[in-house]
């Protein structure tokens, strides 16, 4: 089995900081996605839980396709808040990306190393890639 790393060269946190992790790693028709944060050009983009959500999950999902996976491939999302008042509206951002093909999820409250309320990561799966 061969192991693929997508960004291993390190992306850009906060501060312009060089991440010393990959955005993605690919193995065995499995793709780890590293945790995304509504993050722009290496800045936390402001606003509210339900836009943060969908840039971190938009951030997540685009390494995926560019991976080669899509968001039906998704059968795993671990989401950290930083405040469990943001639990339902974090449900209805991630009701209307995966509608009817919903993964299986843990979400927690813990506090960040960025400045943002929430962090998504995804473990998606192609058998085709096995």
């Amino acid at each position: 089995m061969s192991i693929t790393r997508y960004g291993a060269e390190g992306g850009v946190g906060t501060g312009g900081q060089k991440l010393p992790f990959s955005r993605a790693v690919e193995a065995g028709g499995w793709l780890k996605v590293s945790g995304q944060t509504p993050m722009t050009d290496g800045e936390v983009v402001e606003g509210g839980i339900v836009e943060q959500t969908r840039l971190a999950f938009d951030n997540a999902l685009t390494i995926a396709r560019e991976a080669g996976y899509s968001v039906e491939d998704v059968v795993h999302v671990t989401a950290v808040l930083t405040d469990a008042r943001y639990f339902s509206s974090f449900n209805k951002v991630f009701s209307e990306l995966f509608l009817d093909h919903p993964p299986a999820r843990i979400c927690s409250v813990q506090d960040l190393v960025v400045d943002c309320k929430v962090e998504v990561d995804l473990t998606c799966y192609r058998a085709d890639r096995a």
